[in-house]
């Protein structure tokens, strides 16, 4: 039977979570903004713009997970 998740297969795991959501997040306005042929200071600017909103999603959504686990980690088991 397969054991549980180690601390550190965890946060390898939300590393990763937090780094694809971030790139979900800053790539999408200058694909919205292609729509409408920007120019290229208008497309680095959805870029930087969609960086800024992805940090800040990212950081939201850490707090609230820390807040729906009570701000900390499970205690180890013992064997």
């Amino acid at each position: 039977m397969v054991g549980p998740i180690s601390e550190a297969e965890r946060d390898a795991g939300n590393r990763k979570i937090k780094l694809v959501l971030l790139a979900i997040v800053t790539v999408s306005p200058p694909l919205l903004a292609l729509q409408l042929d920007p120019s290229p200071v208008q497309l680095l600017a959805a870029l930087g713009g969609g960086f800024l909103l992805g940090l800040a999603v990212v950081w939201y959504l850490g707090r609230l997970a820390e807040e729906f686990t009570g701000g900390q980690r499970r205690p180890r088991r013992r064997r």
